[in-house]
């Protein structure tokens, strides 16, 4: 079996802009931002992201990276929506397409079996379709005659998710309370990227949990990066909770552009490894 084992930034570098990138996890839960930290030191520009957003957007919304979100919410969970994402969207930077979350699901689900479309109950009767006015419905043809929002498959040049366990050869395994979408991700995708809290080998993943656990076989990975807290300051159960405080200060840097300078200045100005070390250090002093 092929060896996938790689880092950040050689994941950001097989990234080209311009594409549509699906990023896993669920507003701030389980994103893979180490992953995100990479495409903001790297030149990656005019981004389409699809995604149950979290900070991933509001952070590469801030810098600048994105063309249009595609999304059903974008959240920080205990903040009810990501202040860089909101302020984005007043200054007009962002196209976005605003989607009932069961819409992005069956977008996702038709890509993933590579069809145009998947007829769903999402979003009718709603605002969505008049906010989105390229959405069509389709008319059931048995007894029953009903009318459906044909939602578009939404396709994906990448999709990004991160993982608790992973082998080096793409299999990846789930160890909190949900596996959100980040299989279909991978399936919507041409390539997937996986990073994880820690590399393992093949049979010590089914030690770890049930063979559902490992939500991604290695059909659907390109590239493995081994990623210590590589989801913070989201959280990663059962391995680490959100970071509160940490998550609280990145919503103050929204403030204004010399908040933002200074909280990108003092985490994100260097490699993970400086931010992880960034990260302790504000943890010793507000300590």
């Amino acid at each position: 079996m092929r060896d996938k084992l790689t880092t950040p930034d050689e994941i950001a570098g097989r990234l080209r802009s311009g594409m549509t990138i699906g990023i896993g996890g669920w507003g701030s839960r389980r994103k893979p931002m180490a992953l995100v930290r990479a495409i903001l030191r790297s030149d990656l520009r005019d981004l389409t992201l699809v995604s149950y957003g979290g900070p991933d957007v509001g952070l590469l919304a801030a810098a600048g990276k994105l063309r249009k979100v595609v999304f059903g919410f974008v959240s920080l969970d205990s903040i009810p929506l990501d202040p860089h994402f909101r302020a984005a969207r007043q200054r007009g930077e962002l196209e976005v397409a605003e989607y009932d979350e069961g819409m992005v699901l069956a977008g996702l689900r038709a890509a993933a079996a590579r069809l145009p479309f998947l007829p769903t109950r999402a979003g009718v009767g709603s605002d969505v379709p008049a906010l989105n006015p390229e959405l069509r419905t389709v008319r059931s043809p048995y007894d029953d005659h009903e009318e459906l929002l044909a939602m578009p498959a939404l396709r994906l040049d990448a999709a990004l998710v991160h993982l608790n366990r992973a082998d080096r050869h793409g299999n990846a395994q789930y160890l909190g309370p949900d596996p959100y979408f980040d299989d279909l991700m991978c399936a919507a995708a041409e390539r997937g990227y996986v990073s994880c809290e820690r590399v393992v080998p093949t049979a010590e993943l089914l030690r770890a949990g049930p063979v559902q656990s490992v939500l991604l076989n290695r059909t659907h990975t390109d590239a493995v990066a081994e990623t210590p807290r590589g989801a913070h300051f989201t959280g990663c159960a059962p391995d680490y909770d959100r970071d509160e405080a940490f998550q609280r200060r990145y919503a103050a840097s929204a403030a204004d552009a010399a908040s933002w300078e200074a909280f990108r200045a003092e985490f994100l100005s260097g490699d993970e490894q400086a931010y992880q070390a960034a990260v302790d250090a504000a943890r010793e002093v507000a300590e």
